[in-house]
């Protein structure tokens, strides 16, 4: 598998940005390295383009007709390698080499089915969503338990404007679809993979446990009641250090305070020490005085495990490079020649796309709250993780929710490489 050609603009125009996009994409393909007949696009934008979707898809399919299927969805910033587009107009796109028999797009009104009767099986899906989405979190996991692995990565689209997907499947058109051109609004869509379209994705956590691991022992919907057996709102208290004396002060740190939800069974604590990939972070959404309850943006049920959490800038830059690094360490041989080691080894300023480290291309899916400004700096998060991986082809968004496996996540990252 060659690299997957991938390029970025931004322009207060989008046919700007598009001829700039265009232009990088096409000298790609004209490299030995690069990927020369793609037929799959993955197309974010930035949320100034929303209202222009259409008309961005049809240019793009007329001026590259050989790719065939498309996804995506907007994001209020976009991510490609080493840079972060966040409220200003941009596009990023990678265009993914692939077995026309290993992968199917699919969207709300053409849904990913079993796949027997087609003969083709969904081994994993990357799924952009629509928060407004009724019962959201029950269609994720449904989603999933439609693949072999019942691992989805992805995320909701995040939009000032127009939530808009991209999904267009075999020569403009998606069996089901009818007249739809390609732009969706609601509900599901994305690309399903099949077995022989080998990936490697990881979830990197971005707040960090301030007190210790319980137990829920008592719950009514969304609101905690008991926790250890102790009044949920007393156990926040004293494991917070908040007191209620200072309702400013304390109305600050509740603010700041969010809840770590962890299934029964599940991994709760990764190597690190930090939050394992298994944890759900929610907000606290109110407290109860009268049932001394606190409520959060979660059905809770007994049994869970729980942890209050706080975001942390440095917890998550170590998190997200620990990720790039089993990432590294999943796709290196245990024997490589010395072309591979060399590449492996190159400083950053060497670090140009090379098909020794192995990966064809990127797809990073970070939480709206995270990107640069979280990390210290412009285009900060993906510095890390070019430093980390190296410049690989890389296209991605920041999400209003975040999905790896049959989860939704909140305030993490989620990046899957293509071997």
């Amino acid at each position: 598998m060659k690299l997957f050609p991938f390029a970025h603009a931004t322009h207060p125009q989008w046919p700007m940005a598009a001829g700039l996009v265009l232009a990088q994409l096409r000298a790609q393909m004209a490299s030995r390295d690069y990927a020369g007949a793609p037929t799959l696009g993955l197309l974010y934008v930035t949320d100034h383009y929303a209202g222009a979707a259409q008309e961005i898809l049809d240019h793009l399919s007329a001026e590259l007709p050989a790719v065939t299927d498309w996804s995506g969805t907007v994001g209020v910033g976009i991510a490609s390698c080493n840079v972060e587009y966040f409220d200003e107009p941009a596009l990023a796109v990678m265009l993914c080499d692939l077995p026309s028999d290993q992968y199917r797009v699919f969207s709300g009104v053409a849904p990913l089915g079993a796949g027997r009767a087609s003969g083709f099986v969904p081994h994993t899906a990357l799924v952009h969503a629509d928060s407004g989405t009724p019962d959201l979190a029950e269609l994720i996991v449904e989603m999933a338990g439609r693949t072999t692995t019942g691992y989805l990565f992805g995320g909701l689209a995040s939009s000032r404007f127009d939530a808009v997907q991209f999904a267009v499947g075999g020569n403009g058109n998606i069996k089901g679809q009818g007249a739809a051109r390609g732009v969706f609004r609601g509900g599901l869509s994305g690309v399903a993979f099949g077995e022989a379209i080998s990936l490697v994705s990881r979830v990197t956590q971005g707040c960090q446990p301030v007190a210790a691991q319980r137990v829920i022992t008592a719950a009514q919907g969304s609101l905690i009641t008991e926790i250890d057996a102790e009044p949920a709102l007393d156990v926040l208290l004293r494991d917070t250090g908040i007191s209620l004396d200072h309702p400013q002060k304390a109305m600050a740190a509740l603010r700041a305070t969010l809840i770590g939800l962890i299934a029964p069974g599940s991994d709760a604590v990764g190597r690190t020490g930090h939050f394992g990939a298994d944890v759900v972070v929610r907000h606290i959404i109110g407290l109860d005085p009268n049932r001394r309850g606190v409520a959060v943006a979660e059905h809770v049920e007994v049994g869970m495990r729980m942890a209050f959490c706080q975001r942390n800038a440095q917890a998550a830059r170590a998190d997200l490079v620990r990720i790039c690094a089993e990432i590294r360490e999943e796709l290196e041989p245990q024997e490589m020649p010395l072309r591979v080691a060399v590449a492996l080894a190159a400083p950053e300023a060497q670090a140009a796309p090379n098909l020794a480290r192995r990966i064809a291309g990127a797809v990073y899916v970070s939480c709206a709250g995270r990107g640069g400004p979280h990390f210290g700096g412009p285009s900060a998060e993906l510095q890390i993780v070019r430093r980390a991986l190296g410049d690989v082809p890389l296209v991605g968004f920041f999400a209003g929710g975040e999905i790896a496996r049959d989860h939704l996540y909140g305030y993490t990252g989620v990046l899957t490489v293509f071997r």
